[in-house]
């Protein structure tokens, strides 16, 4: 990387999980945070400020369960929060960037049998008003947002015969799940009762019992779906090709194992879309975009097929979860477990 700057900020929580939030100006950049107080057993979302190189607190609210996946709509006059948690339920909020507020919407709680303990994934829809989820239950969950309040369907429960660990929109109609044994699936609300197609991962030969923790796709190339998981495992599964993964990193590899740069849990992973902005007409369709990865040995890392991997950040910590600005690719925030977060800025 030919410059990067790194500017780290100290906490006083724990935080679970960020995203950038869409942007109002180029002089002002707004983080939400999902925090954990440990001395108080509390949950928090934060929105901080940052401009001029500082992070400064705007507001919090209290939330009444630890947050396991948060992701947000890209509206930038009131974009939608959505959250889950470790008890089972969606939490849903708004942000006012004007004035640095959050405002409660709505909920599914879990005492309407929403998922059975923790919600390992979720994922807004481009319109931001469907949302998806997923358990480690066995469940998942489409929940619409739609005249000022949520409700949801159940789209397939396994008994619990299934964890789920991940889940990402393809498309207004199709979405994709992954979670024990390096598994995806690929579903279709056109064609309900089951996924259309499947990606078991026997390629491990029975050596690993993998969980895919994170996904990714594409939306020039929507037939991709990216995956990260256990022992340093990203991987591409490609729609036109089912039968074989694309390993890009970890235990599949053999001739390739020096390009893996972390062993432990992929937490997150994105397309990195900075990297291919300058040559991304000169990508192959058969080669897949570069990536970027956080993990639990505490790599930031930028991973292309065939090649060495860039290491961004190499921490004395986990490095639990990320984001890359969607308006401007160049800016990446991600939280350390030590109670900090440290933001990028590539150039």
């Amino acid at each position: 990387m030919a410059n990067l700057q790194v500017h780290r900020f100290p906490q006083n929580h724990y935080i679970d999980s960020l995203r950038w939030l869409p942007q109002l100006s180029a002089f002002q950049h707004h983080i939400i945070l999902a925090s954990f107080n440990p001395e108080s057993s509390t949950s928090s979302l934060q929105i901080l400020n940052t401009s001029n190189q500082e992070l400064t607190f705007q507001s919090s609210l209290t939330i009444p369960s630890r947050i396991t996946s948060l992701k947000t709509s890209q509206n930038p006059n009131k974009p939608l929060i959505v959250a889950s948690t470790f008890s089972g339920s969606l939490l849903l909020y708004t942000a006012d960037l004007v004035n640095g507020s959050l405002e409660y919407l709505d909920s599914v709680p879990e005492k309407e049998g929403f998922h059975l303990g923790r919600v390992n994934g979720i994922d807004v829809s481009e319109n931001g008003s469907e949302f998806v989820s997923v358990g480690e239950d066995g469940r998942i969950n489409l929940v619409s947002f739609v005249g000022g309040g949520l409700s949801y369907k159940r789209v397939f429960d396994s008994n619990g015969l299934v964890s789920y660990g991940a889940v990402k929109w393809a498309s207004p109609v199709e979405f994709v799940s992954g979670g024990l044994g390096f598994g995806l699936q690929w579903w279709d609300q056109r064609r309900p009762g089951g996924p259309v197609s499947q990606f078991k991962a026997n390629w491990t030969h029975g050596t690993t019992s993998g969980i895919v923790h994170s996904i990714d796709i594409h939306p020039s190339r929507k037939h991709t779906c990216l995956a990260g998981g256990s022992s340093g495992t990203v991987f591409a599964w490609d729609l036109r090709w089912q039968q074989q993964p694309i390993m890009l990193s970890g235990v599949g590899i053999i001739d390739l194992s020096a390009l893996s740069p972390s062993e432990s849990d992929v937490w997150e992973v994105q397309y990195d879309n900075y990297t291919t902005s300058s040559n991304y007409r000169n990508i192959s369709e058969s080669r897949v975009l570069p990536a970027m990865i956080c993990s639990e040995d505490g790599i930031l890392a930028v991973i292309e097929q065939g090649e060495e991997p860039v290491e961004l950040l190499a921490e004395p910590c986990a490095i639990n979860s990320f984001d890359i600005d969607r308006q401007n690719p160049s800016d990446i925030v991600c939280s350390l477990e030590w109670e900090s977060i440290a933001i990028l800025t590539r150039s």
